[in-house]
């Protein structure tokens, strides 16, 4: 009985200590200039990659979304272009909402063509995007500290007062915010409570993978497994090689990553396992 009590033990031990990891799949010929964010499309089974190209903080007109398959082909390069170091991106019905430094571009998907752009008053830095289910859409502002909110076609601040934001995550009724190392959810009257700390400060892409759990990637070369009072693990690093991991994406069927390497220009795809 006390053998049988030891390896129960035991097994339930391994088991916590199990870890997860990322298995590369992919990767895409070094074309696609500077890759910011990769957002996958699962309706159209495709990704959209955002591309700065030129200055990541210039209005220079030299940025584009490009179209990939889901095995890292390229399907349109510049699908669409003219855009100023576009970055966060969010689709909701057929329209794509891109960050573009100071105004949230509307994209029509089925004419590739853009029909929208709304300033965004007093922005120095719009950076992500991610869209509730209800087509609200939040941007978040790295340089003022701020989110922002459209809704209905109107631009309102959500919160204030944050510390270099970034990743934007819509889950439910809930918003994550990645600022500075932290994970945090903006709960009432524009208020945050901190769920997760101690990642690189470069905080930059975020992905639910199970209710609570998230995966998190920082512009410097880190990719952590993330979960409220849990020790975050490292999943990948790749600082020492000075292999960037921006803003990524996440297929939650296939459980796949994609992860966009800005100045090596790329995008390469990971399964989570």
């Amino acid at each position: 009985m006390k053998q049988s009590i030891l390896l129960i033990a035991l097994f339930f031990s391994l088991s916590a200590l199990a870890q997860n990891k990322l298995v590369k799949l992919w990767s895409t010929d070094t074309v696609l200039a500077v890759p910011e964010s990769v957002l996958f499309d699962a309706k159209d089974q495709l990704l959209y990659v955002s591309l700065i190209d030129g200055h990541y903080n210039t209005k220079d007109g030299k940025g584009a979304v490009a179209k990939l398959g889901l095995d890292g082909k390229i399907i349109n390069l510049n699908w669409v272009s003219g855009l100023n170091a576009p970055k966060g991106m969010g689709r909701y019905k057929d329209f794509l909402y891109v960050s573009d430094l100071t105004e949230v571009v509307v994209i029509d998907i089925k004419q590739a063509k853009v029909v929208q752009k709304i300033p965004v008053d007093g922005a120095k830095f719009l950076n992500d995007i991610t869209v509730s289910a209800k087509g609200d859409v939040y941007i978040s502002d790295s340089e003022t500290g701020k989110v922002h909110l459209l809704k209905k076609g109107m631009i309102t601040t959500a919160v204030t007062g944050l510390k270099g934001p970034n990743g934007l995550l819509s889950k439910g009724e809930k918003l994550y915010i990645l600022a500075n190392g932290e994970l945090l959810e903006s709960i009432a009257d524009g208020k945050t409570k901190v769920l997760a700390t101690g990642m690189d400060t470069s905080t930059d892409g975020i992905e639910e993978v199970a209710p609570g759990e998230f995966i998190v990637s920082s512009w410097a070369g880190a990719i952590y497994l993330v979960k409220e009072n849990t020790p975050n693990q490292l999943l990948l690093d790749t600082r020492a090689l000075k292999i960037n991991t921006a803003d990524i994406g996440y297929d939650a069927v296939k459980k796949i990553v994609y992860v966009p390497t800005f100045f090596k220009n790329q995008v390469v795809a990971y399964r989570l396992d």
